[in-house]
């Protein structure tokens, strides 16, 4: 399973190396933490650099969900509405622009509720239909669930990534769709509904806008690895102690489950292991619990014949777990629980036999 994994300094060196693939869809994986929302931005602004250009990106992250904010009128508790930050260059031009009709049909695939944007006072407001007695009866100004308003907000962004697909003006300057994480708050049923509804978007043979997407959301990488195929490139981005590197991938091998057994294993074999491991542990065992059907974690340790009572080795990964090691301040594991946790997990991996090609960690290839 293992493939060739490419050192890379900088994520601003990434997002050239991206650039210089000139492939029409990327699929990016990493997890929180890696940098993805930097990664968008390194796109974004090497999109400014270019010659002739103003900039050539369109892109949705968290700054573009924070162009969007409540107004819960905490006075009158009645005039509740979304503001939305018109001084953005997201937002340039759309008065008259029917962006409502846009937004529309693609928020009814998710939600029932109503919504009225106002481009010149910078808001938006909702409403709803409700049935009583059998009256139909409209609740003005309502506030959204944040699971709402999150999609709410997606589908504002791919109504106007629509626009730009379609190299209409005023879009018609954007080469590429950036896309992090836009399905943070959903439940599953809809992170698929959005994957699958982007990719059908994406894939429209009219479409000549490149599209980058990163991610830490697994089922949502995977319905897109489908939607999008083997034309997609599909990597997986890691940050390390010498920068960050990446590799190609397919639809699975980067589960959170394995890839947590991985560190752990290179961690034993590196002999770095550090207190805050037995956080990770338990929580690896917790997982493993509740996929075998077991009632505790506990059940997914061999007990060892020094082990007179059968508890000790769950007493002690109860005891560091709880012990608030923070990653940020590490502090190594003394000699004899280095020992203890390498037979905890040793005895794991052999009982639930995993794979041993995905501890074959392959040579890095500088850039």
């Amino acid at each position: 399973m293992a493939t060739e994994v490419h050192n890379i300094e900088s994520l601003e060196a990434f997002a050239n190396n991206i650039r210089e693939s000139n492939k029409k869809f990327t699929l990016v994986y990493a997890y929180n933490g890696t940098g993805k929302t930097r990664l968008s931005t390194e796109f974004k602004e090497k999109g400014k650099q270019l010659e002739g250009k103003d900039r050539d990106t369109l892109y949705f992250n968290a700054f573009t969900e924070d162009l969007f904010w409540w107004n819960n009128d905490l006075d009158g508790d009645s005039e509740r509405y979304l503001n939305i930050n018109t001084s953005s260059k997201f937002f340039d031009d759309l008065v008259g622009s029917s962006i409502d009709d846009r937004i529309r049909p693609i928020l009814r695939q998710f939600f029932d509720f109503n919504f009225r944007t106002n481009i010149e006072e910078s808001k938006v407001v909702f409403s709803k239909e409700i049935i009583v007695d059998g009256n139909s009866i409209t609740l003005p100004n309502i506030k959204i669930s944040r699971g709402e308003e999150r999609i709410f907000i997606w589908c504002f962004f791919i109504a106007i990534a629509q626009i730009a697909i379609d190299k209409q003006e005023p879009y018609e300057w954007v080469d590429y769709l950036y896309i992090d994480d836009p399905i943070s708050s959903l439940d599953d049923i809809n992170v698929i509904a959005v994957a699958h509804y982007l990719g059908r978007i994406l894939k429209s043979d009219s479409n000549k806008v490149k599209t980058v997407i990163s991610t830490h959301h697994s089922l949502f990488f995977n319905v897109l690895c489908n939607e999008l195929g083997s034309g997609a490139r599909k990597l997986l981005l890691r940050n390390d102690s010498d920068g960050y590197n990446y590799k190609w991938t397919s639809d699975t091998p980067f589960i959170y489950h394995i890839s947590v057994v991985q560190q752990l294993d290179k961690s034993i074999k590196e002999d770095k292991l550090y207190t805050y491991h037995f956080n990770i542990l338990r929580n690896v065992l917790e997982k493993a619990a509740n996929f075998h059907g077991f009632n505790s974690w506990s059940d997914c340790i061999i007990v060892n014949d020094d082990d007179e009572e059968g508890t000790l080795r769950s007493r002690m990964i109860n005891v560091m777990n709880h012990g608030g090691y923070s990653l940020f301040e590490p502090t190594e594991m003394v000699e004899q629980n280095k020992r203890t946790f390498a037979e905890i997990f040793e005895n794991f991996k052999t009982n639930y036999k995993f794979n041993n090609e995905l501890f074959n960690e392959p040579q890095a290839i500088e850039e």
